[in-house]
């Protein structure tokens, strides 16, 4: 997968960045294959996966399932999140993109599949506040565009004025095609240049391999103006 540009030579005004949380602002520390394989049984997880190469969408998958299992699903995913959260440490080079956007006064936000305990550690144990701030506890979410599109509303903003930023073609990108913002795909290790993503029905404006090389995108396609 390579970067593309925008056809115009004129920078695109951009007034605010949303971010998605696990993988993109905080180090991946979940074993999500061990997870889906809890959830699912191994047979379930290898036929899912099977059918969805591009990643499993776990939380729509279980809501088709009885109450009961549901809980049992939720448990599951809350202790493999719970254990995550010990081990929450801040991805590089995300101090240094928000000061920057802060400087610039553009406003920052977040998105993300986790629930809010592991959002309010997240601000708390590091110090950087973004707001709005959605969990899995804003339905519907991501891939779904209504949480995007809420805090462009809150925002006062267009969604061609807004840019995601996640780790994640499925859940990140889409969303963000959806509601009509820019998007950036941080792929640190060029995972997604495997031939299995060629037909991802979403695909991102930009791909970056760090948050330091994020803010260098910004700076150099951007009119960053609140």
């Amino acid at each position: 997968m390579t970067t593309s540009t925008p056809l115009a030579t004129a920078k695109v005004r951009l007034r605010g960045v949303v971010f998605d949380m696990d993988g993109t602002l905080t180090v991946p520390v979940i074993d999500f294959p061990a997870m889906y394989r809890t959830v699912l049984g191994e047979k379930e997880y290898l036929k899912i996966k099977s059918e969805n190469p591009s990643g499993i969408d776990i939380l729509h998958h279980i809501e088709t399932w009885s109450p009961d299992k549901q809980k049992q699903a939720y448990e599951i995913i809350a202790d493999f999140e719970k254990q995550g959260l010990d081990r929450l440490q801040i991805m590089p080079g995300a101090s240094e993109l928000c000061g920057f956007l802060d400087s610039r006064n553009i406003r920052r936000g977040l998105i993300t599949r986790n629930v809010k305990e592991a959002v309010d550690l997240f601000h708390l144990r590091f110090g950087m506040i973004f707001s709005p701030a959605l969990s899995r506890e804003f339905r519907p979410y991501k891939p779904d565009p209504a949480p995007l599109l809420h805090i462009c509303t809150t925002w006062g903003m267009q969604p061609d004025e807004v840019m995601m930023i996640g780790d994640s073609l499925k859940d990140d990108v889409a969303c963000g095609k959806r509601a009509g913002a820019f998007t950036c795909l941080l792929d640190e290790t060029g995972r997604y240049d495997s031939p299995v993503y060629e037909n991802t029905e979403f695909k991102p404006d930009y791909t970056v391999t760090s948050l330091v090389e994020a803010r260098s995108l910004l700076e150099k396609h951007f009119d960053l103006i609140p």
